[in-house]
């Protein structure tokens, strides 16, 4: 029972197991395998549903059960036949999908030919990857990609494995961003690609790689053109520079320079891309760059570095941005002559005003002290320099600025003020002081300070106060002390005593009056500028005028006037020659030189002097190279030439030399009135004049051979004089010989006629004083020439087209307006033209730096009061010198 029980269950349950079987879904793809397998499982199961059958009819069960059994197996059997017929008709839906499915594979395949030949069509690379980015499919181009790299990259390879690929093969070489967006990829061969990423509407991706190697040639042949053009102006420009300049690039190496720095760091011309290091070590200059670390461990941006050839180089150094530096050069030799020069100016006033036994400074319009000697600030007990700046009300009690501020009123006003004043030095010492205000004026007229000398005479006014008393009292204690005579001896001795005490203190107020006549003669040699100036444009004028046709009655006023001059002239420049060699304001400037270069100017000049005044000049030239100071020789040979024109009345001079064993001998003859054996040696004194009443032309204040015996002391040379009383005289002087350095020879004799020359020439003409530039063109435009005149810089420029209009010479005044000096004016005006002008600075300063500094710069130099002859001259040399260039 238990078994046929279950059976009967288990035969209950076959039609569900079938029922669920047949409603299984088919497969979705009907190919001929699940076919045959479908046919096999349909057999299977017609074999179970026979067993099943069998073993109920021969079953030995109850009839009822088996009855039962028989008819659930004859409804199984219906329902087996009913799912058979819809399995049939799913085959016959099965293989009329099959149908429709060959031919959707067909068209698919067909679709997939066509794809594969549209994106073989395409002229970039193609590959198409799913939504997991593996490749599905790509075209021969990007499989040439990978040709020789031994990577395979087929369907289903990564776009990872793709690009790690691309990197560890060395196919893909560089990367780089375009502006657009889109990525620019380099291969092997110099090839170019830029990728482009689209995506498909079911989340995959499609990447085409364009060749853009022709573009990117183009484009790099572009750039390198515009690059090259850049650098061609880049170095022009760098080449138009005054200054020098180096480019130095991230690497150190230099990328672009001009001549001017090969010129000023002394280098031969180099190759580009040269380290900047290396190339600075053929080179005196230092190397200067942005990490260069100066003395204190900072990084210098400039620095000033002095040659062995003299120069002054400033060094600058810029970093740029992008990497790299740029070093300038400049030279600042100019500059730091003239700064040494002003130091020494400077160096120079206050070695003489701090030694001056007077309280000296300057005060401004707003009462403020500019300058103060060492004398001035010790007495108010004020450390150096700590004065200037300050008010006069600051320096002085308000008692003793109301005291003062009347005289400074009146100063202010344009008086000069001299008064005594009792004051307390910062000793708390009452001292008398006597006091002078002296107003400085402008070119106008204004007062805009005043000079403040100030001189201690309580001692002097102490010594005659006592002397004042002790005058008053004398006959008193004489008249009271007659009566003891013990006590009228004590008393005489207490006198001499205070006498002798007197005596004493009269013997410091001549030293402190020789002290004071001392400053006098530097004060004189000083402002020798300010006399001579008004001198020289009177000179000029009368130059002018002897120049033109006047009438016959005004000519010999003219030359009178011309005569009054000059001798003014020669009695001023003589004083104040005097001064300069007393206050050793002269400096001798030895040098080697010919002698041929000074004698055949003074023969010329001294030739048609002579024969104004009758007489005949012989001159006997000599090419001997001797050495002196070329200025204070020709000083001494021009007194010996001027003395024996003015001692001659009548016959001849001569001008020649004799050579001697250790030096030359130059001697100046003349057939005048001779001098007095007696009196050969008193020639030589300040004020000695022989035979002033016998001669008409000795105007003269007898200081020529005065100056004449300390020059010649200062240089070192032997002066000799031989007279015979009424036949005439003789004097010399011996000058060693010198040696000439290897150098250019220049002709500097001057031919007889000059006028030829000066026609049409075009003359700038710059200075300070109005009278002066009058007078220069009156004198320029009775030569010939064309004159411009200006009293600045910028008046100059306003006329001349900024420098710019043509011009053949410049003439120039030394000292300025505004503390300008003609050497920078001339430096700027040559600066902004192409050509040079030839210049003639006109000056009353002597002092050899000015000199060295002119004849450095190739220009001439000329001392005031300038006399018309030696200026046409000079003149002539110039325009002839710049016709030959």
């Amino acid at each position: 029972m238990a078994s046929n029980t279950t059976a009967c269950i288990s035969t209950r349950r076959l039609p569900e197991l079938l029922l669920r079987f047949l409603n299984r879904t088919p497969p979705v793809t009907p190919d001929g395998a699940e076919l045959r397998a479908l046919r096999a499982e349909n057999n299977k199961l017609r074999r179970i549903n026979a067993a099943l059958i069998e073993r109920v009819e021969s079953s030995s069960s109850q009839r009822t059960e088996s009855y039962a059994a028989f008819q659930h197996s004859v409804e199984l059997a219906e329902q087996v036949r009913e799912r058979t017929h819809a399995l049939n008709e799913t085959m016959a839906e099965l293989q009329g999908s099959n149908r429709l499915l060959i031919d959707a594979r067909a068209h698919a395949e067909r679709a997939h030919h066509h794809l594969t030949d549209a994106i073989e069509s395409v002229s970039d690379a193609f590959v198409l990857f799913d939504r997991h980015e593996r490749i599905v499919l790509f075209n021969s181009r990007f499989a040439a990609f990978w040709k020789g790299t031994q990577a395979e990259v087929a369907a289903g390879t990564s776009l990872a494995e793709i690009k790690r690929l691309a990197v560890s093969t060395g196919l893909v070489t560089e990367v780089d961003a375009a502006a657009d967006g889109h990525v620019l990829y380099q291969l092997r061969g110099e090839h170019w690609v830029q990728v482009s990423e689209r995506l498909t509407s079911e989340g995959g991706l499609v990447i085409m790689y364009t060749d853009i190697t022709d573009l990117k040639q183009s484009e790099t042949a572009r750039r390198e053109k515009a690059l090259a053009q850049k650098t061609r102006l880049l170095q022009r420009t760098v080449d138009s520079l005054s200054q020098g300049v180096a480019v130095v690039n991230a690497e150190g190496a230099l990328e672009v320079w001009n001549g001017r720095f090969l010129e000023l760091s002394g280098l031969a011309p180099i190759e580009a891309h040269r380290p900047f290091a290396e190339v600075m070590q053929d080179s005196e200059l230092g190397l200067l760059a942005p990490g260069s670390q100066g003395s204190i461990g900072a990084a210098p941006l400039t620095w000033e570095q002095r040659l062995s050839n003299g120069r002054v180089l400033e060094v600058r150094t810029h970093p740029m941005p992008t990497g790299g530096y740029v070093n300038t050069y400049t030279d600042i030799t100019e500059r730091d002559l003239y700064a040494k020069a002003l130091l020494e100016s400077e160096r120079w006033v206050r070695l003489i005003t701090d030694h001056v036994p007077a309280l000296i400074a300057y005060v401004g319009e707003d009462l403020t002290y500019q300058f103060t000697n060492k004398v001035y600030e010790e007495w108010y007990g004020w450390q150096r320099g700590e004065i200037h700046s300050r008010s006069l009300r600051r320096v002085h009690s308000p008692e003793q600025f109301a005291r003062l501020e009347p005289y400074i009123e009146r100063a202010f006003q344009g008086e000069s003020v001299t008064f005594e004043f009792a004051e307390y030095n910062a000793q708390e010492q009452e001292r008398y002081l006597l006091r002078s205000y002296v107003p400085n004026r402008d070119a106008q007229g204004r007062v805009i300070g005043i000079f403040v000398l100030i001189r201690d005479i309580t001692d002097r006014r102490r010594t005659a106060e006592a002397l004042h008393e002790a005058y008053q009292h004398l006959e008193q204690r004489v008249l009271d002390r007659t009566q003891e005579l013990t006590e009228l001896n004590s008393q005489l001795w207490q006198e001499i005593s205070e006498r002798a005490q007197a005596e004493a203190r009269l013997r410091e107020a001549k030293r402190e009056a020789e002290q004071a006549n001392m400053s006098k003669t530097k004060f004189l040699a000083a402002v020798s500028h300010d006399l001579l100036q008004p001198l020289n444009a009177a000179r000029l004028f009368t130059g002018a005028l002897l120049e033109h046709q006047v009438p016959a009655a005004s000519a010999p006023l003219i030359r009178q006037v011309s005569h009054s001059l000059e001798d003014v002239e020669n009695l001023l420049g003589t004083l104040v020659d005097i001064s300069k060699l007393d206050a050793g304001v002269i400096k001798p400037d030895i040098a080697a030189f010919k002698l041929s270069e000074l004698l055949d100017n003074l023969a010329n000049e001294y030739r048609q002097i002579a024969a104004v005044e009758g007489l005949n000049m012989h001159f006997v030239g000599c090419d001997a190279v001797v050495r002196s100071d070329a200025q204070l020789l020709a000083r001494i040979l021009r007194n010996f030439l001027s003395n024996a024109i003015r001692y001659t009345p009548s016959g001849r001079l001569l001008l020649g030399c004799r050579r001697q064993a250790h030096g030359l001998r130059v001697e100046v003859w003349d057939t005048g009135m001779g001098i007095p054996s007696d009196k050969l040696v008193e020639v030589f004194q300040e004020f000695k004049r022989v035979n002033p009443n016998g001669n008409n032309r000795d105007r003269g204040l007898g200081l020529g051979l005065a100056i004449v015996d300390k020059i010649a002391r200062m240089l070192g040379h032997r002066i000799r004089v031989r007279s015979w009383e009424g036949l005439g005289s003789v004097f010399s002087v011996d000058v060693p010989y010198g040696r000439l350095q290897a150098q250019p020879e220049q002709a500097v004799a001057l031919p007889a006629s000059l006028d030829h020359r000066l026609q049409g020439a075009r003359v700038w003409v710059l200075d300070n004083d109005a009278s002066i530039c009058a007078a220069m063109r009156t004198l320029l435009e009775g030569w010939g020439c064309q004159v411009i005149t200006a009293l600045s810089e910028e008046d100059l420029a306003s006329q001349v087209d900024n420098f710019h209009a043509a011009a053949d010479l410049l003439i120039a005044d030394y000292h300025l307006d505004n503390d300008v000096n003609g050497v920078e004016v001339v430096a700027t005006i040559n600066a902004r033209r192409g050509l040079t002008l030839p210049v003639l600075l006109i000056t009353a300063n002597y002092s050899n730096e000015l000199k060295l500094q002119v004849r450095q710069l190739g220009h001439v130099l000329m001392h005031k009061p300038v006399k018309p002859l030696k200026l046409k001259a000079a003149i002539s040399h110039l325009l002839a010198t710049q016709r030959d260039q």
